[in-house]
């Protein structure tokens, strides 16, 4: 941002972004249980965090403007742009909305929404059915939704790393690995025998390449 247009301070447009990114994982994952409320608070918290630094007060750039101006002098380092950090690092000068991990980080976002839209499909159908939920991603992953969360705030981190969410982040996975194998636990005292030979073929939270192959070629 340039000119008379304040880089920061835009507390409207955090909250208007924050709301946002929370109503689309709303409408996507559909809470109804206490843990997927967690699930879904844990990642709100996240997602504020983030923009409040995006538009509102650039924290980590604060606290690293000295670093900043000190190794990169021609990067204003409260400026927008300098809130795009992993570019400045490793001494690349191009727009920072054209690196490789502002690209990547789109990726991972739509490829976290999508997991989490299509996993909760197939979870509601065979919660109306009383069956264990073994298609669609489910074939591929036992905790899609939870991947799907993960994706996304890396997808973020990767858009615009602060310390804030830096320091959230590997705390919400491991909650996020933590909730899942409660889930695990639930669910292996429901299906017994089917539940311990499907959680047997099919990773947790990684696909396995072969399937991706497979999945890919069909």
């Amino acid at each position: 941002m340039n000119g008379d247009v304040p880089a920061y301070g835009l507390w409207f447009l955090a909250a208007l972004n924050a709301g946002i990114f929370i109503l689309f994982a709303f409408s996507f994952f559909k809470p109804t249980t206490a843990r997927d409320w967690r699930s879904l608070g844990a990642f709100s918290a996240f997602i504020v965090a983030l923009f409040a630094e995006m538009y509102g007060f650039p924290l980590t750039l604060y606290l690293l403007a000295g670093w900043v101006g000190n190794n990169f002098p021609a990067l204003d380092p409260l400026s927008h742009d300098a809130g795009h950090l992993w570019p400045a690092l490793f001494g690349w000068s191009v727009n920072p909305h054209w690196s490789p991990f502002h690209l990547l980080s789109f990726v991972f976002i739509g490829g976290g929404f999508m997991l989490i839209a299509s996993g909760w499909r197939v979870l509601h159908d065979a919660q109306n059915r009383g069956i264990l939920a073994t298609t669609g991603p489910y074939a591929r992953l036992r905790h899609p939704q939870y991947a799907g969360f993960a994706l996304i705030m890396i997808g973020f981190f990767l858009q615009w790393p602060t310390l804030v969410t830096g320091l959230m982040l590997p705390v919400l996975l491991v909650m996020y690995w933590r909730l899942a194998k409660r889930e695990e636990r639930e669910v292996e005292a429901a299906f017994g025998d089917q539940y311990r030979r499907y959680a047997g073929s099919v990773p947790a939270f990684l696909p396995r390449l072969a399937s991706l192959l497979r999945s890919s070629r069909g």
